[in-house]
C-alpha cells in the first residue's frame, strides 16, 4: 500500500494522520496538543519547542496505530504539512529559537501596523502585497520585536512560519512555503516573490526572509536523526505543504473555479478559488485576503472571524460546563452536550445576539481592538440561549466574510463546510440557514492534514497534479439545505446583528 502522511500543526495541538493514496480514506490519525499562552491581554505566544516535541509524539503514535491496517513506515511515500499561518519564528545564526512565537491571534502590533502603513503608503502596499498591514500578519510582528525587543531582534538571522519551522527540523532545510509566505505581509502575492520595495521601506534585511518555494514539490527528506525519533524512513520525501486555509480547501477538493471552502475551527474562514490574483476594491482597504493558493499559479480570496470555535471553546471552559457524570453517562462531550442544550433553543436565541470578536476582528471591520460580548441578555435567558447565540453570531460573522467575497463576482457554485465545527448538524444547519445557501461536507474529515498529504502525492509522483490528487480521493457524502422560513427570521436578525459593531464601537473598540 502507498500511505501518505499528513502533518497539521493547529493552534491547539498538532494532528498527524496517514492516508491511503489509492482512495484518501483515513488509516491512523493522532492527535497532540500543547499550551497556547496569553501574557497581557491580546497577545498570543507558543513554544515552537513544544510543537516539536508533539509532533514528534504524534508521527509515531500514527505509525503505530497503522500497523494494524499492515502499513509499515517504509510504505509511506511522502509526508506534507499544514500550518496556521503568520507566525514569527525567529532563529539565531545556529538555527536557534530566540523566543516563543508571536503567532497569529496576537493583536499587539497595531502601532506598527500604522506606521508600516505610512512608510510604504496605503494604496501602494495593496499594490505591491495585495493585502493591508493587520496585527494578524507576520510582518508587524516581525517589526514589534524589533521595536522592544532589540537585543533579540539583532540575533535574528531567520524567520520561519510554524509549520516551515517544523519542516526544517524534519528536514534540515530552511525554506518558506508560498501559500503561507503570501500571510506574511512582505509578498508580492501576485508574483510570489519578495517585496523589495517594501523590505527597503520598513528597513528590513532581505537575509531575514528564506527562499519561496512551491505547495506540491519534494522540499527536502526526512534526516537519519528523525528517523531515529519518529520510526519514519530516512529519505522519505517531504513536500513543501501549504497555510492551514490553503491546505483545507485542496483536502476539500476547493482547487478549480465556483468552489467555496466554509471552516469552523479556531477562527472561521470563508474562503474562495481564484484563478486571477483578485483583490477586494469595494472599500479604501481591502476587506478580505488574497492569498496564493497551494494549487500553482491559483489565488483565492478568503473572510477570516478571528474567534469561531475559539468562542465556542470558551463558553465551554468558563460558563457552568454540564457535569463530567453526565458527560460519561451519555458518552458525549463537553461540546456536543452543550450544543445538543442549544438544539432546545428556537432560532434566534429568544432576541439574544453575540458578537464573536474575542480576539478582536477582522473580516469586515479590520479591529485589533473589537471586543464580543452578548447583547440582549434577559433573565429568562439561560446557558442554552447562551450556547445557540455563539453559534449563531459566528454564522453571522462568517455571513459577513460571504457577503464580500460574492460582491467581487467570484463563481460561488459550492460551499464546502469543514472544520471541527462543522461536525455539528446544528451548526451546519444555523450556517446554511443565515447564508441562504445550500452546505456539502466531503468524505475528507481532517481536512489541513489531508490537503498536505495529498500536496505529499504529488510531490512523490503519485499524482499527476493537486486536481488530479482531489477527483482521485474527494467526494460529496452529505448536503444541508437552508430552511426557508429559518432564513427569513435569520435575515432580520442579521441586520440587527449589523448594526451592533458600529454602535457600540466607541465603547468596545479601544486598547485595554
Amino acid at each position: 500500500m502507498h500511505a501518505l502522511l499528513g502533518i497539521d500543526l493547529g493552534t491547539t495541538g498538532v494532528k498527524a494522520a496517514l492516508f491511503s493514496a489509492e482512495d484518501g480514506h483515513v488509516l491512523s490519525s493522532a492527535f497532540v496538543d500543547y499550551p497556547l499562552m496569553h501574557p497581557q491581554p491580546g497577545w498570543a505566544e507558543q513554544d515552537p519547542a513544544t510543537w516539536w516535541q508533539a509532533t514528534i509524539t504524534a508521527i509515531r503514535t500514527c505509525l503505530v496505530g497503522a500497523v494494524r491496517h499492515n502499513v509499515q513506515p517504509a510504505d509511506v511515500r511522502g509526508v506534507g504539512l499544514s500550518g496556521q499561518m503568520h507566525g514569527v519564528v525567529l532563529l539565531d545564526e545556529q538555527h536557534q529559537v530566540l523566543r516563543p512565537c508571536i503567532i497569529w491571534a496576537d493583536q499587539r502590533s497595531e502601532p506598527q501596523c500604522r506606521w508600516m502603513t505610512e512608510r510604504v503608503g496605503a494604496a501602494r502596499l495593496i499594490e505591491l502585497v495585495s493585502n493591508p498591514a493587520l496585527p494578524g500578519f507576520s510582518a508587524p510582528k516581525l517589526l514589534w520585536i524589533r521595536d522592544n525587543e532589540p537585543k533579540i531582534f539583532a540575533r535574528a538571522r531567520t524567520m520561519l512560519l510554524p509549520k516551515d519551522y517544523i519542516r526544517f527540523r524534519l528536514t534540515g532545510k530552511i525554506a518558506m512555503e508560498i501559500s503561507d509566505a503570501a500571510g506574511t505581509c512582505l509578498l508580492n502575492v501576485k508574483e510570489g516573490v519578495w517585496s523589495r520595495e517594501v523590505l527597503e521601506a520598513i528597513g528590513l534585511d532581505p537575509a531575514l526572509l528564506p527562499p519561496v518555494v512551491a505547495s506540491d514539490t519534494v522540499n527536502g527528506t526526512i534526516t537519519d536523526q528523525v528517523a531515529a525519533q519518529t520510526d519514519l524512513v530516512a529519505g522519505t520525501p517531504v513536500a513543501g505543504g501549504g497555510a492551514d486555509n490553503a491546505c483545507g480547501a485542496v483536502g476539500n477538493g476547493v482547487v478549480r473555479p465556483g468552489l467555496v471552502l466554509v471552516s469552523i475551527g479556531t477562527s472561521g474562514v470563508v474562503l474562495a478559488y481564484a484563478a486571477t490574483p483578485q483583490v477586494d476594491i469595494s472599500g479604501p482597504v481591502p476587506r478580505v485576503h488574497t492569498f496564493n493558493h497551494a494549487v500553482p499559479h491559483a489565488w483565492y480570496l478568503m473572510g477570516v472571524t478571528q474567534a469561531a470555535g475559539l468562542s465556542l471553546r470558551w463558553v465551554r471552559d468558563n460558563i457552568g460546563l454540564p457535569e463530567r457524570a453526565l458527560e460519561r453517562w451519555t458518552g458525549l462531550d463537553a461540546y456536543e452536550l452543550l450544543v445538543k442544550e442549544a438544539e432546545s433553543v428556537p432560532a434566534g436565541s429568544n432576541g439574544l445576539l453575540f458578537l464573536p470578536y474575542l480576539q478582536g476582528e477582522r473580516t469586515p471591520h479590520l479591529d485589533a481592538y473589537a471586543r464580543g460580548g452578548w447583547i440582549g441578555l434577559t433573565a429568562s435567558h439561560d446557558r442554552r440561549h447562551l450556547v445557540r447565540a455563539v453559534l449563531e453570531g459566528v454564522a453571522f460573522s462568517l455571513k459577513d466574510c460571504f457577503s464580500i467575497i460574492r460582491e467581487q463576482g467570484l463563481p460561488m457554485e459550492q460551499l464546502r463546510a469543514t472544520g471541527g465545527g462543522a461536525k455539528s448538524h446544528l451548526w451546519r444547519q444555523i450556517i446554511a440557514d443565515v447564508l441562504g445557501v445550500e452546505l456539502v461536507t466531503t468524505n475528507a474529515t481532517e481536512g489541513p492534514a489531508f490537503g498536505g498529504a495529498l500536496l505529499a502525492g504529488v510531490a512523490s509522483g503519485i499524482y499527476d497534479s493537486i486536481r488530479h490528487a482531489c477527483e482521485t480521493t474527494i467526494h460529496v457524502v452529505d448536503r444541508t439545505e437552508p430552511q426557508s422560513a429559518t432564513e427569513r427570521g435569520y435575515a432580520q436578525a442579521y441586520e440587527t446583528y449589523r448594526a451592533l459593531y458600529p454602535a457600540l464601537k466607541p465603547i468596545i473598540s479601544k486598547p485595554i
